[in-house]
């Protein structure tokens, strides 16, 4: 029983480990937002060298306008332009970025405002010097507690005057700070701090996420006409939904569940061989016992019933206990590791079938091997 219970159990922890996972990629997505749709210049080549996302300058200002008049598949809109560098506030200064956004980029990106409030569209047409934190920033430049609402840092050489503080999310899964960060209008990126007159990137959110996909026909038409792309040439920014992380994401996820799971599974092989050996061992031990049964009476079916119903109860029996003690290991994993599980039923219910076919197809052959005895021999075998 004991190769069963470890098989079982190591079904059913590492089955948990990788549902747990994927679950929390969801939920990050989700948070992240599941239904955001990025769009970014696109790549191309001049004279043979390929230049780079950052180097082109083919989203603009009227590509905004466009997509902000003609789409009826999407809710919210944000140009983004970035820059990185250190924010001061007094003795205390950070490494962070700034991102020049509007409004609905808190609705994109579902984001929170902790303290204060969003800037306005007056800001945004003025370029004002006012600006949003992340909870790190605040930790960073604040470390005594004092409220930094209406405080002035410095951004390079340039004051912004803080109006608001995010809402902390925290680290994701793939180690990225989500607080450290300055949102501020974009305008004021763009005229103040780069210098320039063309989007980084577009962010945007479809209705539902259902129709994401709708969506990106959408922009992708409606960019190609005001970028005048004739039909047949390649376009010149690229396309990226949420959707498309998400089903990458869940299907690596998937891919390594299954991969845990077979391990695991292996565990399983060797428990049935175990069985069958020890059925095996069973048989040859009690064959006058089974010499015995058949000379007053008991017919082959009755032999071969009684051994596989032994070999099977030894498969169930191990499989409870091995459920149990594959809940308990997850649980142990969870609270050592602080690893996200998710224990769904039906790896507990396929682990008990599977062990349960494991005891009939291992516990067969021998009990086929003791039915099939000569009771004659069987009663002379010493």
């Amino acid at each position: 029983m004991l190769g069963i219970i470890i098989g079982v159990g190591s079904v059913i922890t590492m089955l948990a480990i990788g549902q747990g996972s994927k679950k929390s990629i969801q939920a990050e997505i989700s948070e992240m937002g599941s239904n955001m749709i990025m769009i970014m210049p696109g790549e191309e080549r001049k004279g043979g060298v390929r230049q780079s996302a950052d180097d082109m300058q083919t989203l603009t200002l009227k590509d905004l306008e466009a997509l902000e008049e003609r789409t009826t598949l999407l809710t919210a809109i944000s140009p983004n332009v970035s820059s990185s560098g250190q924010v001061i506030y007094g003795a205390n200064n950070a490494p962070t970025s700034v991102y020049g956004v509007s409004a609905d980029y808190l609705d994109i990106r579902k984001y929170e405002v902790a303290e204060g409030e969003m800037f306005t569209d007056q800001d945004i047409k003025t370029a004002a010097k006012v600006c949003l934190i992340g909870q790190t920033v605040v930790d960073n430049l604040f470390p005594d507690g004092e409220n930094p609402i209406g405080k002035t840092i410095r951004f390079g050489t340039i004051p912004f005057r803080i109006i608001g503080v995010m809402e902390a999310k925290g680290y994701n899964s793939m180690g990225m700070d989500q607080d450290d960060f300055i949102l501020t209008p974009y305008t004021t990126v763009m005229k103040r701090i780069l210098a320039i007159t063309y989007l980084q990137q577009i962010v945007c959110s479809a209705v539902t996420e259902d129709m994401t996909s709708d969506a990106v026909e959408e922009i992708s038409e409606i960019l190609r006409e005001t970028h005048k792309i004739k039909e047949g040439d390649t376009d010149d920014f690229n396309i990226r939904s949420q959707e498309e992380l998400s089903s990458m994401m869940t299907s690596t996820s998937d891919m390594m569940s299954t991969l845990l799971a077979c391990v695991a599974g292996i565990s399983l092989l060797v428990g049935g061989i175990g069985i069958m050996n020890i059925m095996y061992v069973s048989v040859t031990e009690r064959t006058k016992e089974i010499g015995l049964r058949m000379s007053i009476g008991a017919k082959g079916r009755d032999i071969l019933s009684q051994f596989l119903i032994e070999s099977i109860l030894l498969s169930v029996v191990g499989g409870i206990i091995g459920v149990l003690f594959g809940v308990l290991a997850a649980y142990i994993v969870k609270a050592a590791l602080n690893y996200p599980i998710s224990i769904q039923p039906w790896t507990i219910f396929l682990s008990f079938a599977v062990c349960t076919l494991t005891g009939v197809f291992f516990g067969w052959y021998p009990a086929k091997k003791a039915s099939n005895l000569d009771p004659i021999e069987a009663l002379r075998y010493e």
